[in-house]
């Protein structure tokens, strides 16, 4: 069998990749074994500010003038709909939280998302006692449902297989890969937190986030917002919510915890005050990397091994702009973000080939 390119990993890096290759008429073959689940597990909310600090999200404009069309089209392809709008409401705990919101105000990038007249509603059940900040431009995307319908898709079309890919496997030629049957051009790798196993970009400095949602039914709640305090809370349908998330950075596994659900329960009893009950948990394991920005580009040696990964919590909004900034660099000379650029640690390449 002969491709263009092997995708190791169909999270939303793998999946938006795939995308872009199917634009453009190249070929490919999709390796999946559902041993990272963070795109799974994920709110999938997509949010251009960072409420914590009220500052903007990095390239948010640019990124959701890409994405929002980008899961409009497989929505239409795949007849499904994946993408749901809502406005955010930041729950202030405190005059000077409003204070802040107001100073946000003056930000030019953030101008277009932050409404300047507070929301002085009450809504039942909802721990405010200082009114909301309405976020616009904000919505969700249905993780689970969207890559289990692409898998669905590309399994119809026989391009992808269900087994762990075997680096051991892998015969590296200038011109031409070849894994088992399979030759192959190029390679991508878009594994999550798994490329720490990979040993062609295992000396990237990818972090391994642990974070964990619960799902509750909460009948006397009836919001239809994203509501955002010191957790978020997402309507989700049927009186169910998503609530999260954690952050844990010891726990490796993606095994929901008894822990996990507590931190969640406790700070939950904050932000709403009608009865609940607890009807799911889920974990994953986030790949995240210091200062936020992915890990995306060709290996020091070898120019036909790729990675694309390091998304972090924002993956729903990061995705289709690295996957297309990623195929324009290899195919239409345009230059790879130097922000996302793994060049940038080179020295750390250089570093783990002296061990060896």
């Amino acid at each position: 069998m002969k491709v263009d390119y092997i995708i190791v990993g169909l999270g939303l890096a793998g999946l938006a990749f795939a995308e872009e290759l199917i634009a453009a008429n190249k070929t490919f073959l999709v390796f999946e074994d559902a041993s990272q689940t963070s795109s799974l597990v994920a709110g999938g909310v997509y949010n251009p500010v960072i409420l914590k600090r009220f500052t903007p999200v990095w390239n948010a404009k640019e990124q959701l003038e890409i994405a929002i069309p980008f899961y409009n089209k497989i929505e239409e392809k795949l007849n499904i709909i994946v993408d749901e709008k809502f406005i955010i409401k930041k729950a202030f705990k405190s005059i000077e939280d409003q204070n802040n919101w107001f100073s946000a105000l003056d930000k030019p990038r953030l101008v277009d998302y932050l409404d300047p007249k507070l929301d002085e509603n009450s809504y039942n059940g909802v721990v405010a006692d200082f009114s909301f900040g309405n976020v616009n431009e904000a919505g969700r995307v249905d993780t689970a449902k969207l890559i289990k319908e692409y898998i669905a898709y590309l399994n119809a079309k026989k391009i992808i297989r269900f087994e762990k890919f075997n680096y051991d496997v892998l015969k590296i030629e200038e011109e031409i890969l070849t894994y088992k049957d399979i030759n192959a051009s190029k390679i991508v790798f878009c594994e999550g937190f798994g490329v720490k196993q990979n040993p062609y970009f295992n000396y990237l400095p990818l972090n391994e986030a642990k974070g964990e949602l619960i799902t509750i039914h909460a009948p006397e709640l009836n919001i239809d917002f994203l509501l955002k305090s010191t957790l978020f809370v997402l309507p989700i349908g049927d009186n169910n919510y998503k609530v999260g998330a954690t952050f844990n950075w010891t726990d490796k596994t993606s095994k929901p915890s008894e822990e996990g659900k507590q931190e969640l329960v406790d700070k939950l009893k904050k932000v709403i005050d009608v009865p609940y009950t607890i009807v799911d948990q889920t974990a994953g394991i986030r790949p995240t990397v210091s200062g936020r920005r992915p890990l995306v580009g060709i290996h020091p040696l070898y120019d036909n091994l790729i990675v694309l990964n390091g998304l972090g919590t924002r993956g729903v909004m990061i995705a289709p702009t690295v996957a297309k900034n990623l195929f324009n660099y290899l195919y239409n000379e345009a230059p790879l973000d130097e922000e996302i650029d793994i060049i940038r640690f080179k020295h750390l390449y250089e570093k783990s080939i002296k061990k060896e």
